[in-house]
């Protein structure tokens, strides 16, 4: 599991791929399992967690940066959650149960880092600026 680089100069864009690690880093590969966009802020990553976790289980390495968004969407925590209803320590009940709580409050974390960044980049146009512009509203006479 791996990056491969898309985009511009100075405009990097990545997909999320599983690929054979002989192959180069933007060559043929498996399967696209998502995408990661490090120039939005926060850091935009669209992944398939179900497809990310099937290749977990199956033993795919990830390269050092595509752990840490495995991480951050909680792929490998539930292959951690898994890995104890495997032993027996763990349902699989409550298993799932801890991953949808994790992911829930991941998704707040980032939705409330979205309206923080969009706060502050309105307040720098208001302070550049001066007072943001006001629909104009069209009166019928």
């Amino acid at each position: 599991m791996r990056l491969s680089r898309k985009g511009r100069r100075k405009q990097p864009f990545y997909h999320v791929v599983i690929a054979d690690k002989r192959r180069s880093r933007d060559g043929k590969y498996i399967e696209k399992i998502g995408t990661y966009n490090p120039m939005t802020k926060p850091a935009t990553i669209d992944l398939d967690r179900d497809l990310a976790f099937e290749w977990i289980q199956k033993g795919a390495q990830p390269s050092d940066t595509v752990r840490a968004i495995l991480r951050f969407k909680g792929v490998l925590y539930r292959a951690h959650l898994a890995k104890g209803v495997k032993k027996g320590a763990l349902t699989e009940e409550k298993a799932e149960q801890l991953y949808m709580d994790f992911i829930s409050e991941k998704d707040e974390k980032v939705e409330e880092r979205r309206k923080k960044t969009a706060d502050e980049q309105e307040a720098l146009r208001v302070r550049l600026f001066g007072e943001a512009p006001k629909p104009q509203v069209d009166e019928e006479e």
